[in-house]
């Protein structure tokens, strides 16, 4: 299939998920609206939680995932979003198998 994963975890400062729902709500956006190799970025907040949020993103490939990372709407983000967060986990996969209805 050769499309590239990511996920990323974030558990946030107390108080601070208006601002950061903001900014990564604005990176989301800009990327699929973007980015060509941006396939999908789903912003997931874990119920019972007030302070994390569940990233997972879809790209073309390693190459287009490096692009984001040089965008105008990632640096904003990030720059931005860094003093909100206690913890940030990410990692990377290679996506093996699409389970979704429009996969074919």
């Amino acid at each position: 299939m050769g499309l590239f994963a990511v996920t990323v975890e974030f558990t946030l400062q107390p108080g601070a998920m208006a601002a950061f729902r903001k900014l990564i709500d604005n990176n989301a956006r800009g990327s699929c609206a973007a980015e060509p190799g941006c396939q999908r970025f789903d912003v997931l907040a874990p119920e019972n939680s007030i302070d994390q949020v569940f990233l997972y993103e879809i790209y073309d490939n390693r190459a287009a995932f490096n692009a984001h990372l040089k965008t105008p709407h990632y640096d904003v983000f990030n720059r931005e979003s860094a003093p909100l967060v206690l913890v940030k986990k990410a990692a990377v996969y290679d996506l093996a198998c699409e389970g979704s209805r429009a996969a074919k």
